[in-house]
């Protein structure tokens, strides 16, 4: 398969209803998925992931060398019910880019309502309250990497 054909079967990917499309071709592998993503430079684009490599060579991400430095947000005290990430991802606000938010400052949710998703290998996941009461605080930005146990949200409890 030449680049020609991926770049075609990418914009009739991207055209269609499908979430992902898998393909395998001459020991090639060609994986296509779609679904609101944060590029480092603020815009946001379905992602294409393309593998076009022997089948089972994947690549792995390189290892950042430096920790993520501590943001101001570490430093706050959390007075109330903290809902933590539950993984290393990507944290956003709304299930796509024109979408609005799940929730905002001052909304009052309800226990196992959706507050936020984290993007993880390219999965979203959804994030619930493990409570009922109202959002006092978001503690991180929308598109903004998050660690495990990070406290993404602070609720009052109703």
């Amino acid at each position: 398969m030449d680049i020609g054909e991926i770049k075609k079967l990418i914009k009739l990917f991207e055209s269609s209803a499908l979430s992902e499309l898998e393909l395998e071709q001459e020991g090639h592998r060609i994986l296509l998925r779609q679904g609101a993503v944060i590029h480092s430079a603020g815009a946001y684009a379905p992602p294409a992931v393309v593998s076009d490599g022997p089948i089972g060579q994947e690549s792995a991400p390189a290892p950042t060398a430096n920790p993520a430095p501590k943001t101001a947000v570490e430093e706050i005290k959390l007075t109330g019910h903290v809902i933590p990430s539950p993984m290393v991802g990507t944290f956003f606000r709304a299930p796509s880019p024109t979408s609005p938010p799940y929730v905002d400052v001052g909304d009052h949710v309800r226990k196992g309502q959706v507050l936020c998703l984290v993007e993880a290998m390219k999965l979203m996941n959804e994030i619930e309250s493990d409570i009922d009461g109202k959002i006092t605080r978001i503690l991180q930005e929308n598109g903004k990497p998050v660690e495990y146990g990070q406290p993404l949200f602070e609720i009052s409890p109703a």
